[in-house]
């Protein structure tokens, strides 16, 4: 299914053909609507024409408002859903039952619990006795980070800093032809076009070869760019394929808890991440919001590891015939280098039962002396995130953002300057990428630490997704994204105050917007 758009290809207007909605996905996604309709319609009738029936609705409603009250959730989360469930009778609860579960299913559950077992045997102690003589506090930050994450810190890491997607591109190119043993990718979009093009010829090359290869995609992250079976066209190739959590059209929490990761591993002994997908606007073949600013990061050497371990876990999640033995994908290489990295990952429980990503950077917020500079496309974050912000400011550190200023969805953008105003009172410096669109995902402080991954500052990717980063500290590579950063910060408009337009229904849509964005 197919049709015809119009897109700005090198400062050029194009026609190009996409495709629609696949039709497996309509199909799921009317199965859920229906069902959600169907429920709420038998609850509606019952307390219609059953007597007595409307005071076990209000019984509901008034356990369901005590359940969410009493949740750990962070309170910006529980208040849209205490709006339903009070004003909306029936569907209210009925939508919380249905939707608002961010847990694995009991399968799942079970699967994970034999995937994790199969832990990196490795110590840290070297490692953070080495940071605990330059810093206790950064000691901290990384004992609290393995703990969560379930991951551990690594020396001996080179790490290269792509500023910019087309550069990522050609370094993954280079090194995929080098393959000899496997190579793993794991992706939220993939999408085809000369970027996927390219590397999926390399890819049927290397299964010829003998050379080992996985592919899992996000089911409902390639709906509009893949077909539905695609993964059955991939094992055609030798490709061993899987979609993540794919879409079967129930009504429950299959819509959260996403792989938003973006991993590539080759022979254990390389690795990828960063916010780039396998899709030709972000190698800007093509724009869509102006020009695409993305950043991605290689690894070489023992933190390999730990993205080769959040790939199989991945990868058996979702292929319940798969029974690896993850030490047969680690490699032991060493490159001499100075500072340290963290590769970790995030997502719901029960692998892991704390926010790791936001806690790393409330720590990064928290503990900074000097500055904290950062990049994201979104800015949703709840009051606890908005708190430390401001706290760090107005304590005196230098904190600056920078968000798009072309958006990629017009909602979300409302969203993101709906927290400007508040953020600039404060003291901290809000800019937008001129050019285009910022998908880069990029923390650092005080010259010491960074963070670059995956990771927006928005619900999606703190609360539901599954997403991976890496922690670095003292790494000369933090001087190369530093510099990426102010070089940005260049191209971009500094918002002030007045630029935010504060007639009062614009003040009303902002406020509801707020309440509303932990559902986005």
């Amino acid at each position: 299914m197919k049709k015809k758009i119009v897109i700005k290809e090198y400062k050029k207007q194009k026609e190009r053909e996409i495709s629609y909605i696949p039709f497996r996905y309509i199909v799921a996604i009317m199965l859920v609507i229906l069902e959600t309709l169907a429920v709420i319609a038998i609850m509606t009738f019952l307390t219609m024409y059953i007597p007595y029936f409307y005071f076990a609705v209000v019984l509901t409603q008034f356990c369901v408002s005590i359940a969410i009250i009493n949740r750990k959730d962070n309170p910006d989360y529980k208040l849209p859903w205490l709006f339903f469930n009070m004003l909306i009778p029936i569907v209210g609860f009925m939508l919380y039952f249905m939707f608002y579960s961010r847990k694995l299913s009991k399968k799942q559950s079970k699967r994970v619990e034999h995937l994790t077992k199969q832990r990196i045997e490795k110590e840290d102690l070297s490692e953070l006795l080495q940071i605990n003589q330059n810093d206790e506090i950064i000691k901290s930050q990384a004992v609290i980070l393995n703990k969560l994450s379930d991951s551990h810190v690594y020396g001996n890491t080179d790490i290269r800093y792509y500023p910019i997607g087309e550069e990522l591109f050609a370094a993954m190119v280079d090194d995929l032809h080098k393959a000899q043993k496997f190579i793993f990718m794991e992706y939220f979009i993939i999408e085809g076009g000369l970027f996927w093009n390219s590397i999926l010829e390399i890819l049927k090359e290397k299964v010829k070869n003998g050379v080992e290869v996985r592919v899992v995609y996000d089911d409902i992250g390639c709906m509009k760019t893949l077909p539905g079976n695609y993964y059955k066209q991939l094992k055609k190739f030798g490709i061993k394929a899987v979609p993540f959590s794919r879409l079967r059209g129930q009504a429950n929490n299959e819509f959260n808890n996403r792989s938003h990761r973006k991993i590539m591993v080759i022979d254990g002994r390389i690795g990828y991440t960063g916010g780039v997908n396998i899709a030709d606007e972000y190698i800007n073949k093509i724009q869509k919001f102006g020009h695409w600013k993305d950043v991605g990061l290689r690894l070489q050497g023992e933190a390999v590891n730990e993205l080769t371990r959040l790939f199989l876990i991945d990868y058996g999640l979702n292929d319940k015939k798969s029974n690896d033995n993850f030490s047969d994908y680690y490699s032991f290489e060493t490159y001499k280098q100075d500072g340290f990295c963290i590769p970790f990952g995030d997502g719901p429980k029960p692998i892991f039962e704390k926010q790791v990503a936001k806690t790393a950077i409330l720590n990064m917020l928290n503990q900074a002396k000097r500055y904290v500079y950062i990049t994201t496309p979104y800015l949703i974050i709840d009051s606890e995130l908005v708190q430390a912000l401001e706290n760090a400011a107005m304590r005196g550190i230098d904190v600056r953002i920078i968000t798009p200023h072309i958006p990629d969805k017009k909602l979300v953008f409302l969203m993101t300057r709906s927290h400007y105003i508040n953020l600039i009172n404060s003291g901290v410096k809000i800019y937008e990428y001129e050019c285009g669109f910022v998908h880069a995902k990029t923390y650092i402080s005080d010259d010491e630490t960074a963070i670059v991954g995956t990771i927006n500052m928005d619900y999606r990717s703190l609360v539901h997704h599954f997403e991976n980063g890496v922690w670095i500290y003292k790494h000369t590579v933090i001087q190369d994204i530093k510099n990426d950063f102010l070089e940005t910060q260049e191209k971009s408009i500094k918002f002030e105050r007045h630029m935010l337009k504060e007639n009062l229904f614009q003040r009303f849509i902002r406020a509801m917007v707020k309440i509303f964005s932990p559902l986005f």
